[in-house]
C-alpha cells in the first residue's frame, strides 16, 4: 500500500471500530438502565429501537449525501456526532433523554458505512487488503466494545463510562478534519474530486432504484431485513438473558478476586463478560463466512446459515438452562453463526445487484438490515415483558431465520446472474 492507501485505510479501521463499539456498548449499558429507571423491557426496547432504526434508515440518505460532499466530510461527522451522542447520554435523566440521545447516535452512524465503502472503493488502489483490514476492524469494535464497557463499569458510574467513550470519537473527528489523502485516487480522476456538484438528482436515485428491484433482489432484501430482526432482537437483551440462564444453571456468582462488601464485587456481571467473548467469538465467524463465500454460491451459504441459526433458536433456551458448560457452548455457536452471515450477506447482496447500482444497492439493505431490523429489539422487548417464558423470545427469532431461509432457498434455485458481481465492488 502506499501513503494515501494507508492513510484511508486507517481513517476508516478507527470509524469502523467506533461505530460498532457504541452499537454494542448500548445492551450493556442496558441492564443498569432497566434498574436505574425502573422502566420494562419493552419501554426500554423501543427507546433502542429509535437509535437502532435511525442508524439502518439513514444509510440509504447517507449514501446520497456523500456522493455530494464526499467521504471524509461525512466520517468526521459521523464521529462527532457519536462522541456527542454518548455525551447527552452522560447526562441523561430518564428513558426520554436516553431515546433522544441513542436518536442522535443513530443518525450520527447511519452514514459511516456508505461512506467508509465509497472511501475504499474510490481512493485505495489494493481493495482486497483494504476491506480486509476494515472488516478486522470493524469486528474488534464488535466485541472489544462491549468488554471495555463492561471492565469501566466495575469501576466506575455509568454516566462517567458514557462519558469516557465518547472522547476516542470526537478526537478521531478532530483528526479526520486534518488527516491528508486523495479521496479518488484509486478511479483516476486525479488531484482530488471537489464535492460541490448537484450529486445525484432525484430521478437518478427514483431510476437507479426500478432497475435494482426485480424479483431477485427483492428477495435478498426481504431476507436480510429478516436476518437483521434476528441479529439486532438476539443481540439488544442478551446481557440480561445470559444472566438469568447463569442465574439458572450456577445461581449467584460471587467474583472471588473481590471483596464480597467491595463496590467492584457490587457491580460485576459475569453475564455482560459471556456477550463480550460471544461477540469476540464472531471473528472466527467473519472468517469462516468469507471462506464460504469463496468456496460455494453466497445464497447457498445463506440457506445453510440461517437454518443453522433457526436449530440454534429453538434449542439455545433448554440447552443453556442445563449448566454452565451448555451456556457457554451455545453462546459460542450462536456467536459464531450469527456473523459468519455477514459476508455471505454481502456477497448475495453483491452477486444480485448490477455494479453500478451498487451503491445505492447497499444503501437500500443497511436499511433494511438496521432499519428494519432495529423493530427486533422493541418485538423481543415486548416479548420478554408480557411472555410468560423467555423461551418464547426464542421462538420468534426463530420464525425469523427460518421465513429467511426458506426464501433463500428461492434464490438458491435461480439461474445465477451474468456476469457475476464482484463482492469487494
Amino acid at each position: 500500500m502506499n501513503d494515501n492507501d494507508r492513510s484511508i485505510v486507517g481513517f476508516t479501521m478507527v470509524g469502523h471500530a467506533m461505530v460498532h463499539t457504541y452499537e454494542l456498548s448500548i445492551p450493556i449499558l442496558m441492564t443498569i438502565w432497566l434498574l436505574e429507571f425502573g422502566t420494562t423491557e419493552a419501554v426500554l426496547g423501543i427507546a433502542v429501537a429509535i437509535g437502532y432504526g435511525l442508524f439502518g434508515v439513514g444509510a440509504l440518505p447517507g449514501g446520497i449525501l456523500v456522493d455530494k460532499y464526499g467521504s471524509r466530510a461525512l466520517i468526521s461527522a459521523c464521529l462527532a456526532g457519536m462522541g456527542v451522542s454518548f455525551l447527552l447520554l452522560s447526562i441523561a435523566d430518564g428513558i426520554l433523554s436516553i431515546s433522544l440521545a441513542l436518536a442522535v447516535w443513530g443518525i450520527a452512524a447511519s452514514v459511516y458505512h456508505p461512506a467508509g465503502l465509497t472511501l475504499i472503493s474510490n481512493g485505495v488502489t489494493e481493495h482486497g487488503r483494504a476491506f480486509g483490514y476494515h472488516g478486522m476492524a470493524g469486528n474488534v469494535g464488535i466485541a472489544l466494545g462491549p468488554l471495555v464497557t463492561a471492565l469501566l463499569l466495575l469501576a466506575f458510574d455509568w454516566r462517567f463510562v458514557a462519558g469516557v467513550l465518547a472522547v476516542p470519537a470526537l478526537i478521531a473527528a478532530i483528526v479526520g478534519v486534518f488527516i491528508s489523502f486523495d479521496e479518488t485516487a484509486a478511479v483516476g480522476t486525479g488531484g482530488g474530486r471537489e464535492f460541490t456538484s448537484k450529486g445525484r438528482s432525484i430521478a437518478d436515485v427514483v431510476g437507479d432504484t426500478r432497475r435494482l428491484f426485480t424479483i431477485a433482489f427483492l428477495t435478498v432484501f426481504v431476507v436480510v431485513a429478516l436476518n437483521g430482526l434476528y441479529y439486532r432482537g438476539m443481540l439488544t437483551f442478551l446481557p440480561d438473558l445470559l444472566g438469568g440462564f447463569l442465574e439458572t444453571a450456577i445461581g449467584d456468582v460471587e467474583p472471588g478476586v473481590f471483596d464480597p462488601e467491595s463496590p467492584l464485587a457490587e457491580a460485576f456481571d459475569l453475564a455482560q463478560y459471556l456477550y463480550a467473548g460471544l461477540l469476540m467469538v464472531g471473528i472466527g465467524g467473519q472468517y469462516v463466512g468469507g471462506r464460504l463465500v469463496d468456496s460455494i454460491e453466497p445464497d447457498r451459504g445463506l440457506v445453510i446459515m440461517l437454518s443453522v441459526l433457526t436449530v440454534i433458536a429453538l434449542v439455545f433456551a433448554p440447552v443453556a438452562s442445563a449448566g454452565l458448560w451448555q451456556l457457554v457452548l451455545m453462546s459460542v455457536a450462536l456467536g459464531f453463526s450469527l456473523f459468519a452471515m455477514q459476508p455471505l450477506t454481502q456477497a448475495t447482496i453483491a452477486k444480485y445487484s448490477p455494479p453500478k447500482a451498487r451503491g445505492i444497492s447497499f444503501g437500500y439493505t443497511y436499511l433494511a438490515i438496521f432499519g428494519i431490523g432495529a423493530l427486533g429489539a422493541a418485538i423481543v422487548g415486548t416479548v420478554l415483558t408480557h411472555a410468560p417464558s423467555v423461551s418464547y423470545v426464542f421462538v420468534v427469532l426463530a420464525v425469523f431465520a427460518a421465513t429467511g431461509g426458506l426464501l433463500a432457498t428461492t434464490l438458491s434455485r435461480r439461474r445465477p446472474p451474468t456476469p457475476r458481481a464482484d463482492p469487494a465492488d
